[in-house]
């Protein structure tokens, strides 16, 4: 019995260091854990994130460490590297089936870190234009512009161009016009350059300018580009006050805006 319990006694003192170095390094996991996970939580509400993802991906990264540290302590007493290695091909499996939803999850957490738009944003996204409702970690929701609702899943917004309209504080503007062939073309110009002048929203730099570039069947044909300040009115409201304020111009200076014309002849048998 003495020596039973003296065998026992060695082994135990024998495994103490290993234990006292697993134990530090599994206090070192909790601790980090925690550091990294309120590190992350602060990062993720600075940038405004959706509160539920903001948990999500906090408790992540700590069960992520805290099961890291704790393979290592056990890495002390017995080698884990089977256990792992079964563990790896499950998780391969798994991520295997699942592979779609893993992706839109990852390319989710991505837009929630890089944030290329927000919730209320005006965006262009895969051909989809409209106002963001909602970003998840799986897929986004747009509402476009005639009303409808539609769900993108993450993946193809992370790897499509995103337009984000909101963030460019200033709009080119581009109005077509035609004007007669008899009319001064000079005067034409400073006319719509003055009438450009009281658009809701227009800014003088860049200035802006009056390109004349077709000889149309019959007008000449112009386009007027300028540019405005889409925090004081948005685009649709200065093209439309634009096309109005020109169109006043041209008749206040006699300048005709013509139509196309058809000269039918009529043979008589």
């Amino acid at each position: 019995m003495t020596s039973y319990i003296n065998e026992w006694s060695d082994k135990i003192i024998q495994a103490l260091p290993n234990l006292l170095t697993a134990i530090l390094i599994f206090v070192a996991a909790i601790y980090l854990a925690k550091l990294l996970s309120n590190l992350l939580r602060k990062f993720l509400e600075s940038r405004k994130a959706d509160k539920e993802v903001t948990l999500l991906l906090a408790e992540l990264t700590r069960w992520g460490i805290l099961v890291v540290g704790a393979i290592t302590a056990l890495q002390r007493f017995f080698d884990v590297t089977a256990f792992l290695a079964g563990l790896g091909i499950l998780g391969f499996t798994v991520g295997f089936a699942l592979q779609d939803i893993t992706q839109n999850f990852v390319a989710g957490v991505i837009l929630l870190l890089q944030q290329p738009f927000n919730v209320g944003d005006a965006v262009d996204i895969s051909g989809y234009s409209g106002t963001v409702l909602s970003i998840n970690l799986r897929t986004t929701e747009i509402r476009a512009w005639d009303g409808r609702v539609i769900i993108l899943p993450n993946a193809s917004i992370l790897s499509n161009a995103i337009v984000n309209y909101t963030r460019a504080s200033r709009r080119r503007i581009e109005l077509p016009l035609g004007i007669g062939y008899n009319s001064d073309l000079e005067r034409a110009k400073q006319a719509i350059l003055r009438a450009l002048e009281s658009v809701p929203g227009f800014v003088e730099t860049p200035a802006p300018n009056v390109v004349f570039h077709t000889f149309g069947e019959s007008s000449i044909d112009l386009t007027a580009y300028f540019w405005i300040d889409t925090t004081k009115a948005g685009l649709f409201e200065a093209k439309d006050a634009a096309l109005r304020l020109v169109k006043a111009a041209m008749d206040r200076e006699g300048i005709d805006i013509p139509y196309p014309v058809r000269t039918i002849y009529i043979e008589k048998q």
